[in-house]
């Protein structure tokens, strides 16, 4: 008998957890990087960014209040999908411990993750060339989630297509 799609999906994606969390033997440099990298999908790195245009700074002041509005939009979708679903964090239910704080017990979807990307597809897609720059710097955030042990990849990739969607939904207003 062959496992649903959706057990074997999260088989895979406790897999990848797995290999990719950090433990207690990584460096500390590593994880003091990594920390950085993620705070800036916070909620206050994701604010600062997505306010920008709005301080005037140019040339992102043609962007308006578009990457602010992209992250509220994406956040309310976020918080939704976390109350609906409830998916306990992996130190919730794997025998892993989280190498940050971990800002409540929803795992899915990444708001760090939904953030970063929802503002960086923004100025992506207004500033073609911050796009590369833009990209790899959410996805780095939510890569991050990972790594410090207080998200499943797919809980990231969920976040991150969240984003997509909802920036796009924004900048087609």
């Amino acid at each position: 008998m062959q496992t649903p799609l959706l057990a074997r999906l999260a088989a895979r994606d406790r897999d990848l957890y797995v290999r990719w969390a950090l433990d207690d033997r990584s460096a500390r440099a590593l994880r003091t990087v990594l920390t950085a990298v993620t705070h800036a999908g916070g909620a206050f790195g994701s604010i600062a960014l997505a306010s920008l245009p709005l301080l005037g700074i140019r040339p992102l002041a043609a962007a308006g209040a578009r990457p602010l509005a992209a992250l509220v939009v994406s956040h309310l979708v976020v918080q939704l999908f976390k109350r609906t679903v409830g998916r306990p964090r992996p130190s919730q239910t794997l025998s892993a411990r989280a190498a940050i704080a971990e800002p409540d017990r929803f795992s899915f979807p990444s708001g760090h993750a939904a953030a970063a990307m929802s503002i960086a597809v923004v100025y992506a897609v207004l500033f073609p060339a911050l796009a590369v720059p833009a990209i790899v710097g959410a996805t780095a955030v939510g890569l991050t989630r990972v790594f410090l042990g207080v998200h499943y990849p797919g809980d990231v990739i969920a976040g991150q297509a969240i984003a997509v969607v909802t920036a796009l939904a924004v900048l087609a207003r």
